[in-house]
């Protein structure tokens, strides 16, 4: 039987950023490559009650699909990652539907690992801390890519319209 690196993405650039190196390492490993969506209905379970709850779950089911194709085709294009890939949109929480996927103790559970601020992680919580404390299997936590912090910085500058400093731009 051979092993599986289990990956989650959002569609997120930390995302892509974990999915390629979950790539990478099921390359290196001969391993199958699962890469896992985790979605929820509009509302919750409550969202997914009434006269119109099928409906809109399938709605719901159906935009995650579409975002999982959407998230492979960035991060591969028409050449796919190299390995044997399986796509899984799954109803649950991220961390839930992650660790449900490693069944495993040879598997591998690859995660962005994201910088979070204060009111971040009281709003919600870490998917990577989820797994590493209920997945049965090694979790390897990516960082984002460097890049990200330094199109972050433009952003906020940009948002706050603070003028731009020439001598950065020489570094």
């Amino acid at each position: 039987m051979r092993h599986r690196v289990v990956v989650g993405v959002s569609g997120s650039s930390g995302s892509l950023t974990a999915l390629h190196r979950a790539a990478g390492e099921a390359r290196v490993r001969g391993s199958q490559l699962w890469v896992v969506l985790a979605w929820q209905g509009p509302g919750g379970d409550v969202g997914s009650r009434g006269p119109a709850g099928a409906a809109v779950l399938a709605a719901a089911r159906s935009a995650a699909v579409e975002r999982l194709r959407l998230a492979l085709d960035t991060a591969f294009g028409a050449g796919g990652p190299g390995v044997v890939l399986e796509g899984h949109a799954v109803r649950a929480t991220a961390g839930a539907a992650l660790v449900e996927a490693v069944d495993d103790p040879e598997d591998l559970l690859v995660v962005g690992a994201g910088a979070r601020g204060p009111i971040r992680r009281l709003l919600r919580p870490s998917v990577a801390r989820y797994c590493l404390a209920h997945a049965p299997c090694p979790v390897l936590t990516v960082p984002p890519s460097p890049l990200q912090a330094e199109i972050d910085a433009v952003h906020r500058r940009n948002v706050w319209r603070l003028p731009l400093d020439a001598r950065e731009l020489a570094e």
